[in-house]
């Protein structure tokens, strides 16, 4: 049996919603058959109402959501590679796009990031923040508005990296 339909896959396919709507979410961006397969199960996903991230958004390798959500993420968002989404998280813009995320981000509970801020790789957004502007890589921002408040331990909080290769 290939290495991907093993047990483990399988098992946590059937009891991880949040499993499930990544497959679904990976699939249906695909191509051939793969493609037919993801738009059967992005329909019948029902774990849309807790992840509203369009299928159309740009995510990459390594998403992990905390807490089965949920989080709503506009469109034209763009995350990076590693990108952690605590619940309660919102990324979103109103006129033109929303956020651009780097690779290895933890974004805390409650989160707003609003319209077209970027965060660099390896930051740290903490609980309830709200992002209106930019923040650098290796950064940790907390608070409403955010404010860089440190250098220290960037990435910390990412755990079990996708390793791009």
């Amino acid at each position: 049996m290939p290495p991907h339909l093993s047990g483990g896959g399988v098992h946590e396919y059937l009891v991880n919603k949040t499993f499930r709507w990544q497959v679904a979410f990976r699939l249906v961006n695909s191509t051939g058959i793969e493609k037919l397969i993801g738009a059967i199960l992005w329909k019948t996903n029902r774990n849309r109402q807790n992840i509203q991230i369009h299928r159309r958004a740009t995510v990459g390798y390594g998403l992990y959501i905390g807490h089965n959500g949920p989080v709503v993420v506009n469109p034209t968002a763009i995350l990076g590679n590693n990108v952690n989404l605590s619940q309660f998280t919102t990324i979103g813009a109103i006129d033109g796009d929303a956020a651009v995320i780097g690779d290895n981000v933890y974004i805390g509970p409650a989160c707003s990031l609003v319209e077209n801020v970027h965060i660099g790789d390896n930051a740290t957004i903490g609980a309830g923040s709200v992002v209106t502007k930019d923040i650098p890589a290796n950064a940790t921002a907390v608070g409403n508005y955010a404010k860089v408040v440190n250098f220290n331990n960037p990435g910390r909080y990412v755990r079990n990296r996708w390793e791009v290769q």
